[in-house]
């Protein structure tokens, strides 16, 4: 039932939602046999759907018919058009949707109430925002069709033999309750989507927890639920996985997902010892949920029936197979009321110059995402806490809109806050937010001796990525604490 303020969420519909269930299960049917049939069907598939996109997005796109008017080929290919970026399309939020009551003071509106969180704008779209490692704003709308595209990917994924009897294992043996450990306060795509699907179907067994929390409450909590299925960020997995060889945590799902931030094999493999199950890599953006995912070899799969990504160097020229990029262009194939075509993603990847052992057909490669530092921060009475990086970057984010920031760990007690902000006015206020936020969020987790300091010097970027990371702890601060 739609509220009545017109740019507010609406409840699920419950005929919508069997409509959406049965589109989830006819698109998972159409991915597992074009896949069974083999790359020609895959590539068949990827090239018909980046062709209707592209027909698609230069009719109802204002956005792309302006950035395509010398383009005067009747038909287009990918090669033909220029690539794009965050900014470019926030800085013409109207004219890129393709529905034109999506606007963006109607979607800032929506945003501004955190109860409308998983809850569908205008009754057919799911929104969420991120600013990602460049501090860039952005905001992304999905549509039906997308949010079923993602869902199918992710049941074929679970209908592998790998996952599957581990799947069943946790529904028949301990309960199917799923436990989600993210940023909750705000509309972040992964609680968004979580919470539109804990609302548009009868499973009661899910709970969302805060990776704010401190993780001694948070364990808590996981006791007290005992999660078959666990979700997070890597970075909040490997600290839970520590928790768990301590005896503090006692839970034992059988399927872990993670996703969100670069997860290295030995992390992978620790995280399975200390749980016993296995670990289930996503890799994915707000601009498109799920771009790739692992396999039982460790290798990211790329959903290449619905995801083109194209590994390109500074200047946007394909870079060689085996080679790192600089950065990949992302042309997401599901979604039309945001088309996402030749995206410049930030992320480097490197394409893998051999076929995976698993037998997927799908190419694979190695994606360098975010890779922040956890921290270990000395509270007064000796103890070391580890904090989470997305924790700490959520706290920051929240008060330095638009500002690109780095916090770097220089001592066990201290935090460096570095901002780019120009104008002094402008960077004594900004740092003033940083560190109330900061003050109160460390007090919670027992560290308010933590003395955080502004830096002179803007956040500075890593040598070999050319990118800045947002949480660095120096090798000097680091221990096995």
């Amino acid at each position: 039932m739609a509220v009545s303020h017109p740019n507010q969420g609406t409840a699920i519909d419950p005929v919508k939602a069997s409509v959406d269930w049965w589109d989830t299960c006819s698109r998972a049917a159409e991915i597992g046999w074009t896949r069974a049939v083999g790359m020609h069907a895959i590539n068949a598939a990827a090239t018909r759907r980046t062709d209707e996109l592209l027909r698609f997005a230069r009719l109802q796109s204002p956005f792309y018919r302006d950035r395509w008017r010398g383009l005067r080929s009747a038909r287009l290919s990918l090669c033909d058009v220029p690539a794009v970026t965050k900014a470019e399309l926030m800085a013409r939020f109207d004219d890129w949707a393709t529905d034109r009551s999506v606007t963006s003071r109607a979607v800032a509106e929506f945003l501004a109430d955190r109860s409308h969180i998983g809850q569908l704008f205008l009754g057919e779209y799911l929104v969420w925002k991120s600013s990602g490692s460049t501090a860039e704003p952005g905001i992304f709308v999905q549509d039906r069709a997308a949010l079923a595209v993602y869902d199918a990917l992710l049941a074929v994924e679970m209908q592998s033999p790998r996952v599957a009897s581990r799947y069943a294992w946790g529904f028949l043996a301990q309960g199917g309750r799923a436990a989600l450990v993210v940023a909750t306060g705000d509309h972040f795509a992964s609680i968004a989507s979580w919470q539109r699907v804990c609302r548009g179907t009868p499973w009661p067994n899910a709970r969302a927890f805060s990776v704010m929390e401190p993780i001694r409450d948070l364990v808590t909590q996981l006791n007290e639920y005992q999660p078959a299925f666990l979700a997070s960020y890597p970075t909040t997995l490997a600290l839970l996985a520590d928790e768990r060889r301590a005896g503090r945590l006692t839970i034992s799902p059988t399927c872990i997902w993670s996703g969100g931030e670069y997860l290295s094999a030995s992390s992978r493999a620790a995280i399975e010892r200390a749980f016993g199950a296995i670990v289930v890599n996503e890799y994915g953006a707000s601009e498109c949920m799920s771009v790739a995912h692992s396999c039982a070899e460790g290798r990211l799969h790329v959903n290449g029936d619905w995801v083109v990504l194209e590994p390109v160097d500074r200047d946007h020229r394909p870079t060689l197979v085996g080679e790192a990029s600089h950065t990949a262009l992302l042309t997401n194939l599901a979604n039309r009321i945001q088309p996402i075509i030749r995206y410049d993603l930030g992320d480097s990847i490197t394409v893998s110059p051999t076929p995976c052992a698993c037998g997927s057909p799908l190419p694979s490669i190695r994606a360098e995402g975010r890779r922040d530092d956890v921290v270990s921060l000395r509270a007064r009475d000796g103890q070391y806490v580890r904090l989470s990086p997305l924790a700490l970057t959520t706290v920051v984010e929240d008060v330095a809109v638009n500002q690109r920031f780095q916090l770097v760990q220089c001592a066990p007690d201290r935090i460096d806050v570095r901002l780019a902000v120009s104008e002094p006015g402008q960077r004594s206020a900004q740092w003033h937010a940083v560190q109330r936020a900061l003050s109160q969020y460390l007090a919670r987790q027992s560290l308010d001796n933590v003395e955080l300091r502004l830096d002179s010097q803007p956040p500075v970027a890593d040598p070999r990525s050319g990118k800045a990371r947002e949480v660095v702890a120096r090798p000097e601060t680091t221990d096995n604490h």
